[in-house]
């Protein structure tokens, strides 16, 4: 059965909080609120979880799902190596509305589709989505909608397109942002945008000390 946890209300947050955590670690999918916009999520190591979660959305294999993390050095665990460019990044953009696709380390046994070897990760600038990550770890994490929609800004939205395929669904009001994260692939000889988001290539070329322009040109 679907549940809604009002999460301005401090004791159906923490009820829900519980019950979404319950869900993660049983490999059923919930809905939390993110900065960017709404994510539907699963534990990241639970291969079944991300098999209902792809078929929650309607998603192939081919399009993996990124991580979510509920610390800044949580990455280290997650990449064979983690280049200077991506600390820089991190120092100065998370949590927020940045992902970063990265190398991942070859130990790790998880299967988030055809990835190629890699992993995008972003830490969240959101108090309810740090503390179920704080409490389960890493999640695969993609937006709560069907493949193909429009990405869901509120839970509402989110329950319109996913219905009874989600456990849990915590309910936050409307995500600040409203648009899906920025993405940096830093697999490369060089970092380069592969999403457009909020965090703009002017500012990641300040941090990086590079010319904006040469983030956004095809190799």
């Amino acid at each position: 059965m679907t549940e809604i946890f009002d999460c301005s209300d401090a004791d159906r947050r923490a009820a829900g909080i519980d019950a979404a955590v319950d869900a993660i670690r049983g490999g059923r999918p919930v809905v939390l609120p993110t900065d960017t916009v709404y994510g539907i999520g699963v534990d990241a190591f639970n291969a079944a979880g991300v098999t209902a979660l792809l078929a929650a959305k309607g998603r192939g294999r081919d399009m993996p799902v990124g991580v979510l993390v509920g610390s800044w050095n949580s990455i280290d665990g997650l990449a064979l190596v983690v280049p200077d460019t991506a600390r820089e990044l991190i120092r100065a953009f998370w949590p927020g509305a940045l992902s970063l696709i990265v190398t991942q380390a070859p130990s790790l046994h998880w299967d988030l589709g055809e990835a190629r070897g890699t992993v995008m990760v972003r830490m969240p600038l959101h108090p309810v989505a740090l503390e179920v990550l704080k409490a389960v770890g890493p999640m695969a994490v993609s937006s709560a909608n069907i493949s193909g929609g429009a990405p869901a800004v509120d839970a509402e939205a989110a329950h319109e397109q996913l219905g009874d395929s989600v456990a849990v669904y915590l309910d936050a009001g409307p995500a600040e942002r409203g648009t899906a994260s920025t993405i940096v692939d830093l697999t490369g000889p060089a970092p380069r945008i592969v999403r457009a988001g909020p965090v703009t290539a002017e500012q990641i070329g300040a941090v990086l000390g590079v010319d904006p322009q040469s983030l956004t040109e095809t190799p």
